[in-house]
């Protein structure tokens, strides 16, 4: 019961800041910041998760005059054969969509891409922890209250149609310098001061 309460309160929080399709806007914006050279992105992307997140990075790639390669990743099992049609495609910048694929596994994401030296950016912070260059997204610990509190309100006998919608208030930006110089990239100021935590 307590894998499956951790899991359906992770699912919730996956959930929730997908309702936020700004992010993936975001994320390329602060890729091509990083990245000033940066022309193609690979894009790890779980169908199952919908077309929301995805579309919205679509509008924003035509806008930073970037252009996008999609590549399906719907388990773990998925990372490595992504990884290498990116490195084949001659990405140079990878962008991991939220899902419970990726939200479950950044620390395995950081370790191809830090053995790739490829410049990449997601939701989770531990992956910029575990040697991402940056992660930018919600709080996820917020995330998992705001879940919790919603589960609870459901155990109490309140439907879920009846819960109203709730979007994320805190939002956290991790880059990690210590990647930024391995692959040979100056984090810019206006990443940095933007900042709310770095790894050196």
């Amino acid at each position: 019961m307590g894998r499956f309460l951790t899991s359906f309160l992770f699912m919730t929080a996956i959930s929730l800041a997908q309702g936020t399709p700004d992010f993936s806007g975001k994320w390329l914006e602060l890729l091509k910041e990083a990245v000033p050279r940066l022309s193609r992105v690979a894009v790890f992307w779980d169908p199952g998760t919908g077309p929301v997140q995805l579309k919205a990075a679509e509008a924003a790639a035509k806008s930073l005059g970037l252009q996008l390669q999609i590549l399906e990743v719907r388990a773990p099992t998925d990372f490595e054969r992504a990884l290498r049609s990116a490195v084949q495609g001659r990405a140079g910048g990878l962008l991991a969509l939220s899902s419970p694929a990726v939200g479950m596994n950044p620390r395995s994401i950081a370790d191809l891409v830090v053995r790739n030296r490829l410049p990449a950016i997601t939701l989770f912070t531990e992956f910029a922890e575990a040697g991402g260059l940056m992660a930018y997204g919600a709080n996820l610990h917020d995330l998992f209250l705001q879940a919790g509190r919603l589960v609870g309100k459901v155990l109490q006998g309140t439907k879920p149609a009846e819960l109203p919608a709730e979007r994320p208030t805190r939002f956290e930006l991790v880059v990690n310098l210590k990647t930024a110089k391995a692959l040979g990239l100056t984090i810019p100021a206006s990443i940095m001061v933007r900042a709310t935590q770095v790894i050196q």
